[in-house]
């Protein structure tokens, strides 16, 4: 199927601002103690790898929403998630997702690298700028 239909372009943008919204929502609950906060202090430590974290998922993930830098910011997240993944949830008991709690990283490190190859889709900012948004 080689088509492309106004569908695909919903659901990729739908995708696209689902998974910046929850990612930006995971990163302000470690910045500014949002959403519910983040640990027993309700915020990380800006220097700490929480924080780095909450630094890279706030501002990616707003840029991620609005469809602005696509391509770059999905390839930080990708990576951070990855690292995540391998650092925080494999070093442990298990590498297996099922046995380590990091299937969340590991889903959206596929989502976000699907956006670093993919991009923003037409309905984005990033399209804007290129002239291949969907003209009305």
């Amino acid at each position: 199927m080689d088509e492309r239909t106004p569908l695909h372009d919903f659901t990729w943008t739908a995708l696209r601002i689902v998974a910046g919204v929850t990612i930006f929502t995971g990163g302000t609950a470690k910045l500014f103690g949002w959403f519910g906060g983040f640990g027993d202090a309700g915020t990380a430590e800006l220097l700490s790898r929480f924080g780095i974290a909450g630094v890279l998922e706030t501002f990616c993930g707003a840029l991620i929403i609005v469809g602005l830098f696509t391509r770059q910011a999905a390839f930080l997240l990708s990576g951070m998630l990855a690292v995540a993944y391998f650092w925080i949830h494999a070093w442990g008991d298990s590498i297996w997702w099922w046995g380590n709690g990091g299937r969340t990283a590991m889903l959206f490190s596929f989502v976000f690298l699907f956006f670093a190859v993919w991009g923003a889709g037409p309905y984005s900012i990033d399209a804007r700028r290129s002239g291949t948004d969907l003209k009305a």
